[in-house]
This record gives structure tokens, sequence and C-alpha cells, in this order.
């Protein structure tokens, strides 16, 4: 502990140090024509000599700004830029003293209002209406930094280790290269694998759909969208890596990604394969596909975390423009995985009149095969139509193999039942779906008319086999089963949507639609008992085979209302649907109709308030009305547990849910600090939930009931500040979030009432020196408890304290050294489960022949530590598990790198030459 002291101490001096010899820059800065401040205003400080960028603010809703500036002895530069005006510049011979600019004027550009383009200095930041541009090459990083590593010295910006990225308080869902999704909308792909010194501009600007896109409304959406634009020079050429490795227990890995551009054409090539349960792609910059740490985001396909995963994939993304006005871009990805895994699960089930042990174990084969495409075409008609259409396609084929055991024993040690079963199955699925925007924009500003159509089609079928054995003690019975299981299901579902929107004034808007939807699935199981006498699975069982079939037919009028006031934006929306529900079922040679109608209102509201630029407080509310599931109502005995019988409830209600949500941030760019608060809540008028009753052999029969009352509450917020000192940055933040939900359900007929709590705080540090180290400690700790009625048990709680540190070293020159160490403490863990363990993850690599090799050893788990195991708690079961898990292992790689860029004057990794140069040819042309 004290060498933690020790190094804090060291970065708070240093940081000391340098703030000695800083000195405050303020002023004002106004409009000359009518002199009203101008808010957001760039203003920022750069050398004379070749126009390298010290340092930058933003002014605020007064036209103030005030910052710390380094002290300089050579000739620096103050500009000041704002969006329709002319840039200020005053040159200064040094910064060695306090400097009070007093008011600023700013001339209008007469060229912009006239829509010509003067060609100057851009500035690091730059806000123009909704989207907040930040320009890359000015944000100084290492050379051969991803664009993550950018993000995360940009200001507002936090990537957290599982790669979440929030902006602003606001959690980023879509990343897009030139206005294109890179293999898919979320941007892990991009992130992990784009240098940082092809980026251009950083935008990030509030998430809106396609209908809010073209339709130039404000956005209803919480989520943000990052547009990452690629340099000129460097939209011509191609670059790329190749990996491969291998190490100890036979562990390898290898993975290659090739880009190639040519102004709108774009067209990158990956492909991965490793059996060190990295199933999607990273090639992550110290520890590559190797998963711990930093390096949790990067697939197209995610992990399940259980087992160990071998895995192969193959990737193609295109995009190019075909004719003026016509964007096109896809994807396609293959897949194959393979995971082995070994189960360990102890259960504490609660019953009003006392609990029971279920122990149990499984060893598990999944392999998978996949293939997906998607494609989106984008034509901008004319000025005012446009469309858009997305088709997608998938294919899966997986293999499945389980073999497992359980046993549940009374507290008092009387055994109840065992069960052991082997089972296998082959699943095939097929996928298409598709999605058309239609968007028509008026003369009249706000009046538009969009028609949206979307359908989703599925077959499925599955062909498996289970042999297994389960005995009853208490009745001295048994459920011997050697059976072939053959489903076969289709899911179609079908909508289109026509929207009107007329402006009645300035500021007020009203918009009236209707939705038409349809579904329809279908679901026929037959299950076969083998025939000793023919030797082949020719007995149908009636008991386990039915028929099923649901269909949906609605129709849905929408109004809605829009009203833009200076700082407050209020959406009201609300709709009707009328749907006609049909479900059928032919079980037991009994067919069972179950045809109704119902009308199923729907309202919505939001008002956000923008206070100022940097201030935002969003309300909502939301009243919905569902119906429950086909198999919820249906009464059909699923018997495919032996230990579980699942019965639908033909006289189950509709579900009844009110929602609000209360959401305020603040983030200041002159002080790089901010902070967001979040309260939201749920209320279930009327809820499904399952109903179980167990028999003297702990065998349950399971149903759906209705209840009313439950609710959650979830509250929390967070705050960061990032500290900049020339090359230096330090980050650090804290988060707390906290929870209180209830469940309610019946057991044995009697109503259980369970009331769950949870708190979670975070505390988190980022420290980058220079180009030559970077160190990030972070710590989490979360509380959970839950107070139960009707049970024997009246509370259970777990506490789990998550401690990380990631550093890495950037010196001597071309050697690179990473390490990722964490602790992980579970407080309630039975005693067959370990409570902690260390992870220890390290890397060293060196680079060489004009940094176009890198040779690396890392080692995965140094402890040999490693597990995963981990405590559920529910309203009915206490359950620990426990999985197979990757052991400690070496490797050895090689990564070889290639790049050309045709536009391109400075040699591969000379991200600050680049920027040099940019700045030099800017400052020629003011």
């Amino acid at each position: 502990m004290s060498k933690y002291y020790a190094l804090l101490f060291i970065l708070g001096f240093s940081f000391y140090v340098s703030a000695q010899e800083n000195y405050t820059i303020k002023g004002k800065i106004l409009g000359s024509n009518d002199n009203l401040p101008l808010e957001s205003a760039t203003v920022y400080f750069t050398t004379v000599k070749d126009s390298t960028m010290l340092e930058y603010t933003l002014t605020d809703k007064n036209g103030d700004f005030m910052f710390a500036a380094k002290k300089q002895d050579n000739p620096v530069s103050l500009k000041v830029t704002y969006m329709g005006f002319q840039t200020f510049t005053e040159e200064l011979k040094n910064i060695n003293a306090n400097k009070d600019f007093s008011t600023i004027y700013l001339l209008e550009s007469t060229n912009a209002l006239e829509g010509v383009t003067i060609k100057g200095q851009e500035p690091p930041i730059r806000i123009k209406n909704d989207t907040i541009e930040f320009k890359a090459s000015l944000f100084k990083v290492r050379p051969d930094s991803n664009v993550e590593t950018l993000l995360k010295g940009l200001p507002g910006f936090e990537v957290d280790s599982d790669g979440k990225i929030t902006v602003n308080g606001k959690e980023v869902n879509q990343v897009l290269v030139n206005g294109k999704p890179f293999f898919d909308r979320d941007g892990a792909m991009a992130l992990k694998n784009l240098p940082a010194e092809i980026i251009n501009k950083i935008q990030v600007s509030d998430f809106k759909t396609k209908k809010e896109e073209y339709a130039k409304t404000e956005s209803t959406s919480d989520n943000a969208s990052i547009n990452l634009t690629i340099d000129e020079d460097k939209n011509k050429g191609y670059f790329g890596k190749f990996l491969g490795g291998y190490g100890t227990d036979e562990r390898y890995e290898s993975s290659f990604v090739v880009n190639f551009f040519n102004k709108n054409r774009k067209i990158s090539i990956l492909g991965s394969s490793n059996n060190i349960n990295a199933p999607g792609f990273s090639m992550d910059e110290v520890f590559d596909n190797m998963g711990g740490g930093r390096n949790s985001r990067g697939g197209t396909t995610g992990s399940t975390g259980r087992g160990i995963t071998k895995s192969n994939l193959v990737g193609l993304n295109y995009s190019d423009e075909w004719i003026k006005g016509m964007q096109a871009s896809g994807n396609y990805n293959f897949s194959n995985t393979e995971t082995d895994n070994l189960y360990k699960s102890k259960a504490i089930n609660f019953l009003p009149t006392g609990n029971f042990t279920t122990e149990s174990q499984s060893k598990t084969k999944n392999e998978n095969t996949s293939n997906k495409a998607n494609f989106e075409l984008e034509y901008k008609v004319n000025p005012s139509i446009r469309v858009f259409a997305a088709p997608k396609f998938s294919t899966s084929k997986s293999d499945n193999f389980s073999e497992s055991e359980s046993t549940s024993i009374e507290e008092n040690g009387t055994l109840k039942n065992d069960s052991k079963s082997k089972s296998s199955s082959q699943n095939e699925s097929n996928t298409f779906g598709n999605s058309i925007n239609f968007n028509k924009s008026f003369d009249k500003k706000a009046r538009n008319l969009s028609v949206v159509l979307n359908n989703s089609n599925t077959k499925t079928n599955s062909n498996g086999f289970t042999n297994s054995e389960t005995i009853y003690y208490a009745t001295q019975t048994s459920d011997n089963r050697n059976q072939n299981n053959l489903t076969d299901s289709t899911n179609d579902t079908y909508s289109a949507e026509i929207e009107y929107t007329e402006p009645v004034t300035d500021s007020l808007r009203f918009k009236i639609g209707v939705e038409y939807n349809f579904k329809n699935s279908t679901n026929e199981v037959k299950t076969y008992n083998f025939n000793t006498l023919d030797q082949a699975f020719s007995d149908l069982n009636d008991l386990q085979s039915n028929y099923t079939t649901s269909t949906q037919n609605s129709i849905a009028p929408k109004a809605g209302l829009r009203f833009e006031k200076n700082k407050f934006t209020v959406d009201i929306n609300s709709s009707s649907s009328i749907v006609q529900y049909d479900n059928h079922s032919n079980y037991l040679n009994q067919s069972t109709d179950l045809n109704k109608r119902y009308i199923l209102p729907e309202l919505s509201a939001q008002i956000r308030y923008r206070m100022d630029r940097s201030k935002v407080l969003t309300t909502r509310y939301n009243y919905s009305v569902s119906l429950p599931s086909s198999t919820e109502l249906l009464p059909i005995a699923n018997l495919a547990n032996p230990l579980n019988t699942i019965i639908g409830n033909p006289d189950l209600k509709l579900n009844e849910k009110h929602s609000a949500r209360i959401n305020y941030r603040n983030f200041d760019f002159p002080s790089r600090s901010g902070y967001s608060i979040y309260i939201n809540s749920d209320f279930y008028a009327s809820d499904i939930i399952s109903s179980s009753i167990y028999d003297e052999n702990r065998k349950r029969t399971t149903t759906y009931e209705n209840i009313s009352g439950t609710y959650s509450i979830s509250a929390g917020g967070s705050w960061n500040k990032s500290i900049k000192q020339e090359s230096n940055l330090l980050r650090y933040g804290i988060a707390l979030n906290t929870n209180v939900n209830t469940s309610k359900g019946f057991t044995n007929s009697v109503l259980y009432d369970a009331t769950s709590m949870s708190a979670g705080p975070r505390i988190y540090l980022n420290y980058d020196y220079g180009e030559f180290f970077t160190i990030a400690p972070s710590y989490n700790f979360s509380y959970s408890e839950t107070q139960y009625e009707n049970y024997l048990i009246k509370s259970s709680s777990n506490v789990v304290h998550r401690m990380n540190i990631q550093t890495t070293t950037y010196w001597p020159q071309n050697w690179i050294w990473g390490n990722d160490f964490g602790y992980t403490y579970n407080s309630r863990l039975s005693s067959d489960f370990k409570k902690d363990f260390y992870l220890w993850n390290t890397s060293l690599s060196y680079s060489f022949y004009n940094k176009s090799f890198t040779a690396k050893v890392k080692v995965y788990d140094v402890l040999n530590q490693n597990q995963s195991s981990s405590r559920t708690i529910t309203a009915t079961t206490i359950r620990d598990d426990e999985n197979t898990i990757l052991k400690r292992y070496g490797m050895f790689s090689l990564t070889y790198k290639i790049q050309n860029f045709s536009g391109m004057k400075n040699p591969p990794g000379s991200r600050n030459n680049r920027g040099g140069r940019e700045s030099r040819e800017m400052r020629s042309n003011e």
C-alpha cells in the first residue's frame, strides 16, 4: 500500500511543480455588430514558429474565458474562432505573466455569410449547433495509437474497461466512419483497429433515428453518436496489420486487418483465429487479442464468459458513393466458435416451510457457425426526398453436447432427487430482415412526410437427443428418457408506418400518423421415444409433442405535439393499438383457440430544458400496455425438464407499466469537468410472474399469474475532470449507481415478497506522462441485499470488491511494457468456492525496422489464480456458479504493419509531424 501512496505523491507533486509556472489568461469575446457575448467561442494559444497548439478553452454564456497557460519564452499567438466570424489573432512575445485581454470583438465574416469557406487554421474544439467537433491532429497521442486511445484524451470522454464510451455523461451507441458503419454501428471494430493518425475530426452529436435525421428534428434519445472523418491525405491508400503468435499449453492467436481507401470507396478485410477466449476481433496495441483488463471490447461477437473458446473469424466491410447522392455500405462476417466448459453450481431454494439445496455440475461442448451480411443504401433523390434501405441476412448452425448431473437435499440432509443426463442437438436458423425509410420534406420549414417499412423473417429447426434418468426418493419413482426431439418454428413480423408533420407556428408542430403491425409465429414440437424392438426413435410421445400458432394484427393511430421555445423542447405522443390476438394449440389431440381483441393505449411525454450549451435537464414519462406471450397463455405442458413442468395460463391479463426518468447533465469545457445525475423508476400496475408448486420430491410445476404493485427505482450519478499540462494529462472521476426493486410471486400457493437493494460506487484515475508512461488505477465496490417475506430466511446480502491498476511504459524508445493487475473479492460465496483471486497480465514488446515489425512476449494470469465464481441472489434462490476459466499461459507474437497513402508526405507513425504540417499549411492560407 505504501507504494501506491508514493506513486500518488509523485503524481501530485509533478502537477504541483508544473502549476507553479502557470499564468492566468482571461478576457471576454463579443460580436462587433451587436456587442452580444459569443458563447462557446474557441480561444487557444499556438506557437508562432510552427503553429503547435499549446492550450485552449471555450467561452461561457457571458462570453468570458479564463484558463491557465504555461510559461513560454518564445513568441506565441492567441487565436479566437467562432462560426460565422473572422478569426482573431494577436501575437505575444512570450508568456511570463498574467494577462487580461479585456474585451475582444469579432468581426462577422461576409464571405462565410455568402457561403464561401475561407481556409484557415481550425481550432481544437468547435461547437456547431448541436454538434461538438474536435480537431484530431491538435490532440497529441503516441505514434501508432488507435482511435480509442485518441478518444480517451478528449475532454468529456470516458472509456471504461468494457469499452463503453460516454461523452459529457451520455452513453455512445453509434460510431460511424465518414458517416457510415465500420462493420457495425457500435464502433467496436473502428475504435480498436483504426489508427488515430488517419482521423481528421471527431464529431459528437445526439443520436438520431433515420426518421429524425431526415426530418431535421431534435433528437428524443438520451444517447450520443460519434462520427470519425478521415484526413484527406489519408483517404487514398492502404494500411493494415498482420499478427501471429504461439505459446504454452498450445495457445495460439493470429489476425489480420487490411484497409483500402480511395476517396469515397473504402474496403476493409479482416480475419482472426485463436483459442484464448477472443471470439471477436481486437488487435489491441498492448495485449493484441488477449482478454482481461483493457481488452474487453472489440469483437463482432461477444463471449459468454463460460468455458474456453476456440474461434475463427473473417470479415469484409465496404462503403462507396455509386452515383452522386447514392451512398452504399455493407459488411459480411463469417464466424466459427467452439466452446468447452465444466460448470458447477450450488443453489439454495426458498420455500415457505423450509429451504433445500440443489448441487449440479455439467460438461458442455458447443460449436456455432454463422454467416451475417448487412447492407445499407442511402439515396438523395433530390434536396427534398431521401430513401434509406437496410437489408440484413444471417444464417447459423450449432452443434451442442451436454453431460450433467444434479442432486437436491433438504436442510436435514434428506435426499429428495437426483438426475443424470446426456444430450446433444443440432440447430439451424435463417433470418432475413429489412428496413426502408422514405422521407419527403416540403418548402415550408418543419413540414415533413415519412414512411417506414420493416420486416423480419426467421426460420429455425432443431434435432436433439436426450438420454436421462431422474430418481424421486420421496415416492420411490423415476423418470427415464431416451428420446429424439424435433422442433420447427417460424417467426414473421411486418410493420408499416406513415407520419405527417405540420408546423402550426414557428415553435409548435403537430404530427399525425398510423402504424400497421403483423406478427405470426408457428412452433411444432415432436418427441419420439426409443423403441427397443426396432432399435429406432419411432414411438411418438404425445405428452411432449405439440403444435402452436400465434398471430397479432394491429393498427395504431398516432398523434403528437412538439413545442420548441427558447430553451424548452416538449414532446407529447400518444397512440392506441387495436389488436386482434389469436392463439391456437393442438396438444394431446385437443385444440385450443384463444382469440381476443384488445385496445392497447400508449402515452409518452418528454421535456428537455437546455439551460445553456453545457447544462441539460431531461424528464420523461411513459405509459404502456403489452400482451402476454403465447407460451404464457396456452395450456400446454412443457415436460422438457424432468424437475420442472411449465404450463401456460389462458386467464392472464395484460401487462401495465408506468415509467419515469429524470436526467441532468453538465459539462464545463473551460474547466474540463462535468457531472450527471439520473433517477429512473418503473411501476407495474399489472405484471406477469411465475408461480411454482413443489411436490414431496422437490419437483415443481410452474405456471404464470398476474400480480400488481412491483416497482424498480434506480438513481446515481458521475463526476469527472481532466487536467492537462502540455503533454501530461490527468483524468479522474467517481460514479455511483443504486437500485431498489421488488419481486412478487407464488411458491406453494404462498405469496412471497422480496425487496432487493444494491449500491455500486466506483472511483478511477488515469495519468499520462507524455509519451513515457500511463497509469490507470480504479476501484469498484458493490453491495447487494435482499429482504424476504413469508420465507424462513429473512435476508441475504453480498459484498464484492474489485481493484485494478493498468500501467503502460513507452520507454526506452521502441519498447512497450504493459501490465493489468486486478483483485476481486466476493464475500458470500459458499465454502465450495474461492472468495477472492488476483489476475495479472503482462506484455513486453519491441518495434524494429522503422516500426514495421513488433515482437512481443506476453503472459496471461501470471500468478495462475484466475477463476470464474459468481453469486446470484433472486427472490427465490441464492446460487453460486463456477465455470471453466482460462489459466496461465505465455505467448510470443510477431506483428507486421503496412501503410501507404498516396497523399501523405510524412512517414508512417508521424502523427505530430502531420499535425505540424497541417497547421503550417493552414496558417499560410490565412
